[in-house]
């Protein structure tokens, strides 16, 4: 049976959440497109999002925190210069590579060592991910290889059948996905050019 799309108030936002602590797999909107959203620590719920789009394990997921001082227990370090991105774009587009803590699951990292996190400026994703506690999975909500999800009844119609629950937050804006940006070196390298342009990121460069 196709799951119920799921108001975007906060009682449903509570409700989504507690899907997710239960170890279930939930879609909902961020900056960009509709995520995947999973407990990080939760093995199984991490294995279903590869079953859900298709996806290669060999790709690591992305990971959406609250804020900045949620990174400790995700991350083996804050290099220096990771700190005036984070202060300039979170929350925003902009996804940032660390080394990964020992205690996250290999599924996340892709066996890489290294995690990348990201602050969402989508009240919706803001508002699921304090729901939830705590760090939670936000690959695009879709087929692996397909367009990302704009709205919910996208969502619905491609992987509807497979996920949990889909909190729907109206359309989303679409466009780049997130800038990647790698910083668990002593200088940082962009890998994904995304929402966040390179001419953004230039002073950072240089500083």
């Amino acid at each position: 049976m196709k799951p119920k799309l799921i108001n975007a108030d906060p009682a449903g936002v509570r409700k989504v959440a507690q899907v997710i602590l239960q170890g279930g797999v939930a879609a909902f909107p961020t900056e960009t497109f509709y995520g995947l959203g999973a407990d990080v620590r939760n093995e199984t719920a991490l294995q279903k999002i590869f079953q859900i789009k298709g996806r290669e394990e060999n790709k690591p997921l992305l990971v959406l925190i609250a804020e900045q001082e949620w990174l400790p227990g995700l991350v083996r370090n804050i290099p220096p210069v990771a700190k005036p991105l984070m202060e300039k774009f979170w929350p925003g587009p902009l996804t940032l590579i660390f080394e990964a803590s020992s205690e996250l699951s290999g599924l996340l990292t892709a066996g890489t060592g290294a995690v990348g996190v990201r602050v969402s400026p989508h009240p919706v994703a803001q508002s699921l991910v304090r729901a939830v506690g705590r760090a939670i999975t936000a690959t695009s909500a879709n087929l692996s290889g397909q367009p990302g999800a704009s709205v919910a009844a996208e969502v619905l119609r491609t992987i509807g059948e497979r996920v949990d629950a889909i909190l729907d937050g109206g359309p989303t804006v679409g466009g780049l996905g997130s800038t990647v940006v790698d910083v668990s070196g002593s200088s940082f390298r962009i890998l994904r050019q995304g929402a966040v342009s390179r001419a953004e990121l230039q002073p950072f460069f240089e500083s």
